[in-house]
């Protein structure tokens, strides 16, 4: 079993770009938890604790993420937070081997590969959470960005899980619609 300290949950309600043209609302919600690294300060071959504590967390942070949203979820992204005792894999092995069945089950399926990122940090810092669309992988119009943190998170003995869904892409896209053969 893992030890929880708290979850934290961020819902964006995008209606206008960044230089203020109104779009259709937009809804982003990301679900952070933070809980106890239960292999911190060592180093270990065997990460599974790490898959177990990422696909538990995933079913609950998934589904409470996306009631918030606005509409039915069409783009995803995960991330993680390792405090200065651990390991950058460890944070992989959070987010990579059992948190996208979870992720992908919530949001009625997701046939690309779910955006990540993961880094070591110390309280407060900031991590960018990519977002992309669940079932197309070159929809241009869903690369996107979260940018989240928690003030007092990640303590060293600490790791943050972050998942986010959102609604739509990003505001008013004209990037084109994928890869343009050259």
């Amino acid at each position: 079993m893992f030890q929880l300290r708290k979850k934290v949950f961020l819902k964006e309600v995008v209606t206008a770009d960044q230089l203020g043209q109104p779009c259709p609302p937009i809804y982003r919600v990301a679900a952070m938890a933070v809980f106890q690294n239960p292999l911190s300060g060592k180093f270990s071959e065997d990460l599974s604790e790490l898959f177990e504590i990422g696909g538990a967390l995933g079913k609950d942070l998934a589904a409470e993420a996306i009631r918030q949203l606005n509409g039915d979820p069409v783009s995803y992204g995960k991330a993680a937070i390792v405090g200065i005792n651990g390991d950058l894999e460890q944070g992989g092995a959070v987010i990579h081997p059992r948190l996208g069945a979870p992720m992908r089950a919530a949001a009625g399926g997701g046939e690309a590969v779910i955006p990540s990122n993961a880094k070591l940090g110390a309280p407060g810092c900031e991590i960018d959470l990519p977002l992309g669309h669940k079932d197309n992988p070159w929809s241009f119009d869903h690369f996107d960005t979260m940018t989240l943190n928690i003030p007092d998170a990640p303590k060293p003995d600490e790791i943050v899980l972050c998942l986010a869904y959102a609604d739509g892409g990003r505001p008013i896209p004209r990037c084109g619609k994928g890869p343009i053969n050259t």
